[in-house]
Order: structure tokens, then sequence, then C-alpha cells
């Protein structure tokens, strides 16, 4: 019985509209080409070999402009790093002269050009810790509405704008604001009260951005599972998502307590004094501040150049103040970012 036969198809035409004899290994008839299959492709091709010359200038024009963007931004950080250095290096080759354990442990004394900057010490970490306590909760709070509860609303948008704007409203109005709100009319006076609530309000808009952030960086598949399984929102908020963000919120603590340290104008007018004999033994005692203190020794003191050395030492002391609080709440996270994931 012979073998079916099947019918023989045409081998794919090159350009010159001949068979691949390698392929079909006979020789086949010349197929008619299309003029407008041909033509497309050696428009292509043309384009192609024009390309070819084209293709290597582009890439040298991309890579020079990214040679230049990356050689700013170098530049960029360099500039903001040496000047960190540069203003250190100065803190420490003028202030260091004036670092003592009775600068560090005694009051001043003799008209401030003389003895020490405890007060200052302890006035500046009430306030800083302080504010902390207050801003830090109702900043999440506020945050956890806006992302969880009132989501895109004209009213949340609002809130939003309102908050940004406040970021970026200079000290000195927050401080005409504590003095006018809460030291005249709530009757707080000058005192610690004051100058912590007011530093509270200064870093709250900090702390409500960088929450909301971190909230918005929980996976939404996070939320759905546990909503799956049964829990209340505010279950799942507590349990699941605050957790998630946990890293976030504590950098917006820290950056928010940097702040309020360093300020002067917010507490000038409602928790600093200029000098204060009697301990802090309340919420409505006046405090003593470093910030302040370095204002009032370069502007009003009785012998400025005499005092220069305190300036700079009593600046040295803030910046490491500062410094050793943020690495305290850097440690404080990491270790809370390891007991959670245990």
């Amino acid at each position: 019985m012979n073998a079916p036969s099947f019918p023989c198809f045409p081998s794919i035409p090159r350009q010159d509209g001949v068979a691949s004899a390698a392929a079909t290994g006979t020789q086949s008839a010349p197929v008619p080409q299309n003029p407008l299959y041909f033509g497309a492709t050696s428009r292509r091709a043309t384009e192609a070999s024009d390309g070819a010359y084209l293709v290597p200038d582009r890439m040298q024009l991309r890579r020079i402009r990214e040679y230049l963007l990356f050689t700013l931004l170098r530049l960029a950080a360099f500039i903001n790093i040496f000047a960190l250095f540069g203003v250190c290096a100065f803190l420490v080759w003028n202030g260091l002269s004036a670092l003592s354990w009775e600068f560090l442990t005694e009051a001043p004394r003799n008209s401030m050009t003389e003895g020490g900057i405890f007060p200052c010490i302890v006035g500046t970490t009430l306030l800083g810790l302080g504010s902390l306590g207050v801003s830090l909760p109702l900043g999440v709070a506020s945050a956890v509405y806006l992302h969880e509860y009132a989501g895109a609303s004209r009213f949340a948008r609002s809130i939003r704008l309102g908050v940004n704007n406040l970021a970026g409203v200079p000290s000195i109005v927050f401080g005409l604001f504590g003095m006018s709100f809460f030291v005249i009319a709530c009757g707080f006076g000058i005192s610690l009260l004051s100058g912590l609530l007011t530093l509270a309000v200064l870093t709250l808009p900090v702390i409500i951005g960088t929450t909301e952030e971190a909230l918005r960086q929980v996976p939404v598949a996070m939320r759905e599972a546990s909503l799956a399984l049964g829990a209340t929102q505010s279950r799942t908020i507590v349990r699941v998502v605050l957790p998630a963000a946990l890293p976030g919120i504590l950098t917006g603590g820290i950056l928010g307590l940097a702040r309020a340290a360093g300020e002067t104008a917010a507490v000038m007018f409602t928790g600093a004094v200029f000098f204060s004999r009697k301990e802090v033994d309340s919420f409505f005692s006046p405090v003593m501040a470093l910030s302040n203190h370095i204002y009032v020794l370069a502007t009003s003191g009785t012998d400025i150049d005499k005092t220069r050395p305190l300036q700079y030492g009593t600046a040295l002391v803030l910046v490491l103040l500062v410094l050793g609080m943020n690495l305290a709440a850097v440690i404080l996270r990491d270790r809370l970012q390891q007991v959670r994931r245990r």
C-alpha cells in the first residue's frame, strides 16, 4: 500500500526570492516577491541600519547626562556632610576646654560667668521628653484616624492640608501661641507645663506625617487577613497595623524629640527663664533650657566675651544631649523590632 502523500508547502523565501537549499535539500523555483512585504522589510532594515549609527550616540548622551546628575548628587551630599562635620568640629574645638565635671553638675553663679549648666540639662531633658509624651499619642491617634477611618474624604484632605501648613510655620509663631493660650488664657504661667505643651504642638505635625506614611507602608493584605479571621477594625489596627508600622512611628518620635530639644523661640516665652535658684519640683515651676541659655549668654550676658567658652561648651552639650536621646530612641526601636520578629 502506497504511503499517503501530503501537499508540499513552499519554503519561506528570502529577499532574493530563492528558497533555502539547506532547509529543503533541493533547488526550488523562485517565488514571486510581494512588493509590499519586502518594501516594508527593506524600510525596516534601512531604519535599523541607520539606527545602528544613532544608538551609540544616544547611549553616550544618556551616560553623560547620568554622570552629570550623579555628580551633582554626590556634590550636594558632600556639601551637607562637610557642613555637618564643620559645625561639629568648630564646637568641639571651641567648647571642649569648657567641659568639666563642675560644668556639668553645678548651677550657674557670679552672673552666669562661672559655674555649670546642670539646671539647663535637666530642663531641656524634661521639656523634650514631656513634649514627646504628649505629642506622640496624639499624633499617632490623629494619623490612625486620617488613614484608617477618614480615608480620602474632603474633611481628611483639609486636615492634611492644615497639618502640612503647620509643619512649615516658624517656631516663634508657636511660641507666641503658647504664651497667649497656655500661659495667659489657661493660667499656667511661665512653667514647665506651658513649655512642653507648646513644644508638643510644635512637633505634632512631624509625628502625624511620619506616622501616616508608616501606616501607608503596611500591606492591605494584612488588614484583609485579620478582618477575614473575624477581628474588628479597631482590633486589627491595634494588633496588626500599629505593630507593623512601629518602626516608622518611632522614627517620627525621634525627629520630634530632636526638634523639641533644640528649640529656643518656642520656650523662651512659655517655659524657660533667664535664671532660677530653685529646682524643678512641679509642672508649674519654670525651667532653664540649654538653647535659651545659649541665647541669653550670647545676647544679654553681663560679660559676653568672658562667657564665650561657656557658650560653646553649652552648645556642645546640647548637641551631645540630642545625639544621646536620638541614639537611645534608635536602640529602643531596634530592640522592639527584634522582640516583634521573635
